[in-house]
């Protein structure tokens, strides 16, 4: 993890998150990019609009995003005071999702925080970061400000975003000095015309020198959620590390799921991968 992405929701003060992501940064000795998104004036009106509104709002963003601009000092000092060697405060213009998914291109994983009273950090809206970002990210609970990775716990269910986040966290597994893996059941696929290789976990991990416990979740789906977080906590995990949707969205959304609750109740930071 040298590469590590913090969300700002604001820039007059470093939030929580930005403080993980930070004290993450100097735990690896790695680069810290924060970057604060100021909205296009052009999706916040119609064409319809009068041009003097049209103008008016341009003029207001424009002051926002000069603001924004003058924090880079600020930003940089904070983050040396942090641990962080080497930092940088960068600014955008347009959505949050995709601008985090541009500068995914050269990052290894975006911090978020969950805050109900930041516009990006409510549940619903974290859920759609993840999906949209295309990068693995971290989500940390109100108030977590240290990044810690003395116990990993990974929520196992087969699935190829489970894979995915696993190899994607491997810097952090490497460096914790326990893993735990919560197995939970696995689904039955849908009936194909190919045969695709299976993925051993256990021996995936070994195969990087890494040593794990393993423990058998027994939850219906409804429930899978709840009985991670539960197992989580009876593990003492510092982190859980899981594939984010493994349904579609939209299912996941409407009739609960793994992600969603995990998102929503999760007293520990989660790294999430699509």
């Amino acid at each position: 993890m040298k590469d590590i992405l913090a969300y700002a929701d604001n820039y007059s003060s470093w939030t929580p998150s930005m403080e993980y992501a930070a004290s993450m940064a100097a735990a690896f000795s790695g680069h810290l990019t924060g970057v604060h998104v100021v909205a296009s004036p052009y999706m916040m009106v119609s064409p319809y609009d009068a041009p003097l509104l049209l103008s008016r709002i341009v003029e207001d963003l424009r002051q926002i995003k000069d603001e924004a601009c003058a924090r880079r000092s600020a930003f940089e000092t904070r983050a040396r005071e942090l641990g962080t060697h080497s930092a940088l405060w960068q600014v955008a213009e347009g959505e949050v999702p995709e601008v985090l998914a541009q500068m995914g291109n050269w990052h290894d994983v975006v911090v978020l925080g969950r805050d109900a009273r930041s516009n990006w950090g409510a549940p619903q809206a974290l859920g759609g970061l993840v999906l949209r970002s295309h990068l693995p990210c971290i989500v940390t609970p109100p108030a977590c400000s240290t990044a810690r990775a003395q116990c990993v716990a990974i929520g196992w269910n087969h699935s190829p975003e489970a894979i995915r986040a696993v190899h994607a966290a491997l810097p952090i597994l490497a460096a914790a000095g326990r893993i735990v893996v919560l197995s939970g059941k696995r689904r039955e696929q849908p009936l194909t015309t190919g045969w695709k290789p299976e993925f051993d976990l256990g021996t995936y991990l070994r195969g990087h020198g890494l040593t794990v416990e393993d423990r058998e979740l027994d939850a219906s789906d409804e429930q899978a959620g709840a009985s991670l977080l539960e197992a989580a906590a009876e593990c003492r995990a510092d982190l859980l590390v899981m594939g984010a949707y493994g349904r579609t969205r939209f299912s996941e959304w409407i009739f609960g799921g793994a992600t969603r609750h995990v998102l929503a109740e999760a007293r520990i930071p989660v790294f999430l991968r699509h």
